[in-house]
């Protein structure tokens, strides 16, 4: 008999569309990873004589404002973007699968005071949020992620939660109470584990909306500060000479459309790949 994992495989590889996202991915990840160091041009490297060249067979994307070499700089950029994705979505999934598996398991007057503190918190303007503390505190990366992670972490409680609520009272939680487990032996070995799956399709749509709003801060100035780069920071760059040197803008823009089509397109495969109702239904 075919384990879940397995099956849960086996059901993603038959998604065209996943599979494709997830190839598609992994090929811009490797890219980003090992391709700057196969170029002939560093990532800060200037050549003022050869500024806002087109894509040619020397700078196969063409160059920048200052002769940098915008397949280098694209690549290196999008490293720090998937930092910033990962580090920001880690610090929501750890504050939000916390806080929605305590409210969930705790019930009753707990978990209506932890919900409407996530309730008020919803109806704060959470990007007006993330740019004040970048304003007021030195900005740095660290910053970035605690900052952007602080912020995206309601909705995983609030699906975390749901799903606790709805576990707690089967019948292997009820024997887990009757051997004498404590609360956090049993929300932490028996209740979460077996949310794993609706937690690892919403990290994958997570990212993507990390990306964005990485992308939104640098493009206002707030985000990654020069030297480093992100893909949302060359998009702003390109923004003010996308009228006479396209390029600059497209490149980075089409590196940004094809992660987030990819990272959608994989969690939209792993949502039914993880859906435990489609295998009584195959």
């Amino acid at each position: 008999m075919s384990s879940l994992a397995s099956d849960a495989w086996k059901r993603l590889c038959r998604n065209r569309a996943a599979l494709s996202g997830m190839i598609l991915l992994l090929l811009i990840i490797l890219a980003c990873i090992f391709g700057p160091f196969f170029s002939p041009y560093s990532f800060e490297e200037q050549d003022l004589f050869r500024a806002n060249e087109p894509p040619n067979a020397d700078y196969w994307l063409g160059t920048d404002a200052i002769g940098r070499d915008l397949l280098t700089r694209t690549l290196v950029a999008g490293r720090i973007s998937f930092a910033v994705a990962l580090a920001a979505t880690m610090v929501s999934l750890i504050i939000g699968v916390l806080y929605g598996g305590i409210s969930g398991y705790a019930g009753g007057k707990v978990d209506t005071l932890m919900m409407r503190i996530v309730d008020v918190l919803y109806a704060l303007p959470f990007t007006l949020f993330v740019i004040l503390l970048i304003t007021l505190f030195q900005r740095s990366l660290v910053l970035l992620f605690v900052a952007i992670g602080a912020v995206e972490w309601l909705t995983m409680a609030r699906i975390v939660r749901g799903e606790v609520l709805g576990l707690r009272q089967q019948e292997f939680i009820e024997a887990c109470r009757v051997l004498g487990y404590s609360r956090s032996r049993i929300l932490l070995r028996h209740l979460l584990p077996n949310v794993l799956g609706t937690i690892i399709i919403y990290i994958t749509l997570t990212i993507p909306s990390v990306m964005l709003l990485e992308a939104f801060l640098s493009f206002l100035g707030l985000g990654v500060q020069p030297p480093m780069s992100s893909w949302g920071s060359l998009i702003k760059d390109g923004v003010g000479s996308m009228e006479d040197y396209s390029w600059q803008l497209l490149v980075p823009g089409a590196a940004l459309f094809s992660t987030l089509l990819a990272l959608n397109f994989l969690g939209d495969g792993l949502r039914d790949a993880l859906d435990p109702r489609r295998k009584g239904a195959e």
